[in-house]
Formats: C-alpha cells, sequence, structure tokens
C-alpha cells in the first residue's frame, strides 16, 4: 500500500468512526426522549356508567393510562345518585380517592340499573374524596380553572355538557372534547348501514349543541368502536388479573350480564362490544385508527351524517390494527 493510498484509508476510517458515534448520539437521544414521560393530559370524565358496562370498562382504562390526569368524573343523563355512587366507589375501590366525583342533573331516566347489587350498601356520603352535588357546575369550574386545555372525555349522551356549554359557553373555547358518538358509514355490529348511536339518539339536541360548539372535536363512531371486544387469552389476562382495577370491572360486569338471568355466564368467557374504551385511546393517541376530517351534522332522529357545510370533526372511521388496540387494551388494563 502506497502512502497517498494508507492516507485515504485513515481519513475513511475516521469518517465512519465520527458517523457511527453521530449515530449512537442519536439513537441513545431518541431513546432517552421515548423514555422520558410526557407531562400527564388534564381530563374530565362525563359518563352514563351503570346502563350499559363498557362505561365501567373505559373507566378502568382511564385510571390506567399515566398519560391521562383524571380531574373530575360527572355522571350524566339521569340516575344522578345511582352514577355517582358508583363513581365513587369504582375510585375507593382503584385507591384514586384524589379524584372529586360530580352528581349529574336530576333529569330522566332515574332510579337504578343493573349493577346496583355492586353499589347496594354504598354511602355516597362517606367517599374520602370531593362530591359535588352540582356535577355540571363542577365541570365549568374545572376547565376555566385549568392552566391549559382540558380535554374533555364524554361516553354516553350529553345533557350535562350542553347544560355547561349554556351556562358558561366560554368553556368551548378552553377544551377538546373526545367522544364515543355516532355512527358515519358502519352501524352496529358492523351493519354497512349506518345507524341512529344511543348516545346521540338519546338527546339529539344536547348532542346538536356540543357538535356546533367552537371547541377541537374528535369521535369514535360505531365504526371502530362498535367492533371492539375481547375474547380468547385477550380476554383471560383481564379476567383472572388479581389487580384492583379489572378486579373491579369484572365485579361489575358479572353483576350486569346476569341482571336478566342469573344463569348468564357470559362474564367469564368474553366481553361485551367495548364501545366507550375507544374514546379513552383517543385520547392519548390515534395510531391505530385511520382519522377523517368530517362535516358531521346531527339530525332530529339521533343520526351523525357526513355534511360539508357541517362544523369538521375528527372522525375515527376505521382501524389500522383492531388486533393492535385489544393489545394495547389488555397491556393497559393489566398493568401494575
Amino acid at each position: 500500500m502506497n502512502n497517498s493510498t494508507f492516507i485515504h484509508a485513515i481519513r475513511l476510517l475516521g469518517l465512519a468512526t465520527c458517523a457511527g458515534l453521530l449515530a449512537m448520539t442519536i439513537g441513545q437521544q431518541a431513546q432517552a426522549e421515548q423514555a422520558a414521560p410526557a407531562k400527564p393530559l388534564p381530563v374530565i370524565l362525563d359518563t352514563d356508567i351503570g346502563d350499559d358496562i363498557d362505561d365501567t370498562w373505559a373507566l378502568g382504562l382511564l385510571l390506567q393510562c399515566p398519560e391521562l390526569d383524571l380531574k373530575l368524573v360527572v355522571g350524566d343523563y339521569g340516575k344522578s345518585q345511582y352514577r355517582a355512587r358508583l363513581l365513587a366507589k369504582f375510585l375507593e375501590t382503584a385507591r384514586r380517592t384524589d379524584v372529586p366525583v360530580g352528581v349529574g342533573l336530576d333529569i330522566e331516566p332515574r332510579g337504578e340499573g343493573p349493577q346496583a347489587p355492586w353499589v347496594k350498601n354504598y354511602d355516597l356520603a362517606k367517599y374520602r374524596g370531593k362530591v359535588h352535588a352540582d356535577g355540571v357546575q363542577a365541570l365549568i369550574d374545572t376547565i376555566m380553572a385549568s392552566q391549559e386545555p382540558i380535554t374533555l372525555i364524554a361516553i354516553g349522551p350529553l345533557p350535562n355538557i350542553a347544560a355547561a356549554l349554556e351556562r358558561e359557553p366560554a368553556i368551548g373555547r378552553r377544551a377538546r372534547f373526545v367522544g364515543m358518538h355516532g355512527s358515519v358509514r358502519i352501524g352496529y355490529g358492523g351493519s354497512t348501514n349506518a345507524a341512529a348511536e344511543w348516545n346521540v339518539r338519546a338527546n339529539p339536541k344536547a348532542c346538536r349543541a356540543v357538535f356546533t360548539a367552537p371547541w377541537d372535536m374528535t369521535i369514535t363512531p360505531l365504526d371502530t368502536c362498535g367492533l371492539v371486544t375481547l375474547g380468547g387469552e385477550r380476554y383471560r389476562q383481564v379476567r383472572d388479573a388479581r389487580t384492583p382495577v379489572p378486579a373491579a370491572i369484572l365485579e361489575n360486569y358479572r353483576f350486569w350480564s346476569k341482571a336478566k338471568d342469573p344463569k348468564n355466564d357470559v362474564a367469564e368467557r368474553q366481553s361485551s362490544t367495548l364501545f366507550d374504551t375507544v374514546a379513552v385511546y383517543l385520547a392519548v393517541s390515534q395510531e391505530l385508527c385511520r382519522m377523517e376530517r368530517l362535516g358531521i351534522r346531527v339530525t332530529d332522529d339521533g343520526f351523525t351524517v357526513m355534511d360539508d357545510q357541517a362544523k369538521t370533526v375528527r372522525a375515527a372511521t376505521g382501524w389500522k390494527s383492531l388486533d393492535g388496540f385489544r393489545d394495547w387494551l389488555v397491556g393497559r388494563l393489566t398493568r401494575r
């Protein structure tokens, strides 16, 4: 090897070494950034917990997401004391009495629901956390007092939220909305016919007020959330977990599933449709969903129809990986 060839080889080796060191530095920085926990997002949950069991799964999921900082839970769509007691006992069971409970509007429907046995002897007055008798005002106050925008996760009909907007319209510019509402192209059970989804149909007027408010909106319609169930090994992992959150979910699921038939053992085998869990996911990430920006209009009979003249919302209208979401859901519910 002559001198010029030797010098050229040394230069190449130096460049390769520098490049390798640079790549290591970038890789280490990326790993550090990925490992560093981001500041949790402040959130409020508005829910008709105690009717369909998916609200209970969604509350448990939210409590298992370190990306979310739950500031308030409020029961919506009547049955105000029943829902507040469910929320308080679940939070107490999960050792999260730092979370205030808001009592929703005392409107129709009244009474209780299929999870009533779980709170049969539970006294709301003994909840160790704060209980707000006026949950709508608590929702307003929490949003207005926050130093950063609140994410309002709504997984039921929306009379509380409509009333809050009427009392204080400014909340529409100080929060973002993430909801389980509507049906764009797919209906219940994967039907190719759009449906009047329950959370909209139960109170179209309230839903319309929410869908025309000035906040940024993201929704999971039936197109995505209506396809989510857990079965097989995934379900067994949640069912057999011995930590407080999944255990409380399964206790409630067993009461719920046996409310009409004491011999029903579905809670030992598979979940019901877990609509509301997708709204919690969308507050954390949208990576596993196909998102579209669509003008959505709420009709008087409870349909959510595409309309270019309506306010634009971000809608999860399909899955990139439904199995990926199921794995994420199980991982979160069973994390210690």
